[in-house]
């Protein structure tokens, strides 16, 4: 038999090489404390709070302008910002007249009056009868009312010129040849050929030769 000492030695040797599993106080202290530190750095923020804020960060009368967030897409304009409704100018901004669809816009031009001789008033020039224009060898008549009609004052047999319209006539009287007013065709000869037409045209009542 082994002595009670004896075995009571050996118990104290070999229990001394084993380490004890329970935690120490020390331990246990150390680690509450790493982990209430890490619970406050976690909470901790870069955003500047009001000093009245409550536990969220928000102050008394609600957030700042400038601390709202801006929402997604379908959001409205943030505070301050200025909008424009669609289809009028933005403050300071000039208005913008709509083009004309060709471009400039159309001025009426003026009617060019034709280029020519006035010869006098047409009122002048009765109906069924005409006047003679010496100094520009001209004799228009007026066969029915509004139409006139103009031809050459020199007579075609040898060169008058015909000094009246009358029954329907325009007579020369160097040898008596006579025409008439609607196409001055030869009445009465001598006179071998026709009066030759001539052009003229009528504006604001007077007779203008072309």
């Amino acid at each position: 038999m082994i002595p009670e000492c004896t075995r009571g030695s050996e118990s104290s040797s070999s229990g001394g090489a084993e380490q004890d599993p329970r935690p120490t106080r020390r331990g246990v202290l150390l680690g509450v404390g790493l982990a209430g530190l890490g619970g406050v750095l976690a909470g901790c923020s870069t955003t500047a709070v009001p000093y009245d804020a409550n536990e969220a960060g928000i102050p008394p009368n609600g957030p700042a302008q400038g601390a709202m967030p801006s929402s997604g897409p379908g959001s409205g304009p943030s505070p301050g910002a200025m909008t424009s409704p669609a289809g009028t100018p933005s403050p300071g901004g000039m208005p913008s007249s709509p083009a004309p669809a060709g471009g400039e816009p159309a001025t009426r031009k003026a009617k060019p009056r034709p280029v020519g001789t006035v010869l006098g008033a047409a009122s002048d020039i009765p109906v069924g009868g005409g006047a003679i224009y010496t100094a520009a060898k001209v004799v228009v008549t007026q066969p029915a009312s509004g139409q006139y009609k103009a031809f050459s004052a020199v007579c075609t047999h040898v060169g008058c010129m015909v000094n009246k319209v009358a029954n329907g006539t325009i007579d020369c009287p160097c040898h008596g040849s006579e025409f008439t007013i609607t196409n001055g065709a030869v009445v009465t000869g001598p006179a071998p050929a026709p009066l030759p037409a001539r052009q003229i045209t009528i504006v604001d009542g007077r007779v203008i030769l072309l």
